[in-house]
């Protein structure tokens, strides 16, 4: 079974990119089967070569050669916050995934804030440790950019760590300074929009307590940027981020004039990127360097961020009965059956002196919802148990399909938590029980029952999947 999950999955996925791309997409280099298995094969040695000198964080989606940065670790803790303090850019990258052309308002999350204070309290009720200012490019907007690190600053106070990501061709050493002064702990420079030149990030070194070089993996780049590795490491730059290269249809003609190979995922990504990534992390290894090397592929983002960020919404919306997954979904377990059955369940767990806020019977009386530490308690052979998953959202305002939490910012400001459905309840049949306690639950001792018999809809939203993605 767990191979068809497989295959139907991937078969979806495939569906999706093909729809999002339209007629075009039958015309663009996809990796083939047999290239996609020996590349994965290829991958799994150039990963076994580096040894005990890599390591594979967050579900081993994030390969890196020594430490992460302070800002990469809150990322994958979901401990951070990233506003795009515009939509406009001074540079025309090739492989940027959208448009560039609006100044607009700072956003995050799809909520609009145009009051720094808002935004700094915000931070506060979300109780995030890290920021990070994003665009277009922040350096745009530097009078708006500075006023909202101030704002953070003064309402988080010093252990909160900001960082500004930057192309760097605007930055000064006063507004070096500037940046300094107001709490900047961490600037990040996309050197390759400006032709890998380093003269401005040597303004921020010594100055900027953490500098750090943030770039995609361009294929076509991995020599210069090989031979760039030493000076780095030099000059005092503190980190190396390397990004996959994603295709989309903002960046898609250009990308396509590139001998580029396409690979399916949750989005279309290339395949050449992630190879650039890795072989530029073992010559910085063979070479000793020393430069700490981090590869964030987008399934790290895909999966990673985002459980992150349904974990740190959840708790505004969750009932005492229910639980969040690994993955970060609100799980719902719930008892099915006639209402007399229901009834006399109920009935046991209050004799029991079960608290109330452990379980709920549904005004019908055709379920009793539990909380996962009930599962030993519930009589499962008269019932049938089902399983639902649902997914909080930040929200601008109120859609009124969906139960919500109100978080006020100001007197004139207030945004939401959304409980949002993600799919169906899904039956758990009595073939499945003994799976689900073990697999999930953890009742039973750890690999004595397969997690084959579950279905797909349970595992992906109660685990992270791990590793890089697979090549289709």
């Amino acid at each position: 079974m767990l191979e068809t999950n497989i295959h139907a999955r991937q078969a979806r996925l495939i569906q999706a990119n093909m729809a999002e791309f339209g007629q075009q997409a039958h015309d663009f280099p996809w990796v083939l089967p047999d290239r996609a298995l020996a590349f994965e094969a290829k991958r799994a040695r150039a990963l076994t070569a580096m040894g005990s000198g890599i390591e594979q964080a967050f579900h081993q989606t994030k390969p890196h050669l020594g430490p992460l940065s302070p800002g990469c670790r809150l990322c994958g803790q979901g401990s951070w916050s990233c506003l795009f303090i515009n939509g406009k850019c001074n540079c025309r990258c090739f492989y940027c995934p959208t448009s560039q052309e609006e100044i607009g308002v700072p956003t995050t999350n799809r909520i609009p804030f145009p009051n720094p204070a808002d935004y700094a309290t915000f931070v506060h009720r979300l109780g995030f440790s890290g920021v990070s200012i994003s665009g277009g490019e922040p350096l745009l907007t530097f009078d708006r950019t500075l006023g909202y690190i101030k704002a953070v600053r003064r309402r988080m106070g010093d252990d909160l760590h900001v960082w500004l990501y930057t192309n760097g061709t605007l930055l000064t050493a006063d507004r070096v300074e500037a940046l300094r002064a107001v709490g900047v702990n961490e600037i990040r420079f996309d050197i390759s929009a400006a032709a890998y030149d380093l003269k401005k990030v040597a303004l921020a070194v010594g100055r900027i307590p953490c500098v750090t070089i943030e770039i995609p993996a361009i294929p076509e780049d991995l020599d210069k940027l090989a031979a760039l590795l030493p000076e780095m490491r030099a000059m005092g730059v503190n980190y190396l981020n390397l990004h996959q290269l994603r295709l989309t249809p903002h960046n898609r003609a250009r990308l396509m004039t590139r001998d580029y190979t396409y690979l399916h995922g949750e989005k279309a990504t290339v395949l050449e990127s992630e190879w650039t990534a890795l072989a530029l992390m073992q010559q910085a290894l063979e070479k000793g360097v020393g430069l700490p090397v981090n590869y964030c592929s987008f399934v790290y983002k895909h999966r990673c961020q985002r459980a992150a960020a349904r974990k740190k919404n959840a708790p505004f919306v969750l009932n005492g009965h229910e639980s969040v997954t690994k993955s970060g979904f609100i799980r719902t377990l719930a008892a099915w059956g006639g209402p007399e059955e229901i009834s006399r369940q109920a009935d046991q767990l209050s004799k029991q002196g079960v608290e109330i806020r452990l379980w709920q019977m549904t005004g019908k009386k055709d379920r009793l919802r539990f909380h996962p530490s009930l599962w030993p308690v519930i009589d499962r052979k008269t019932v049938q148990l089902q399983v639902g998953y649902a997914e909080a959202v930040l929200c601008p305002h109120m859609s009124y399909r969906n139960p919500f939490k109100e978080i006020r910012l100001s007197p004139n400001s207030k945004i939401y938590v959304e409980r949002q459905p993600h799919c169906p309840d899904v039956t758990i049949t009595a073939e499945q029980c003994a799976a689900f306690e073990n697999v999930i639950l953890q009742k039973a001792p750890d690999g004595e029952v397969s997690a084959d018999p579950l279905p797909d809809d349970i595992l992906g939203h109660e685990f992270i999947e791990p590793g890089l993605q697979n090549y289709f």
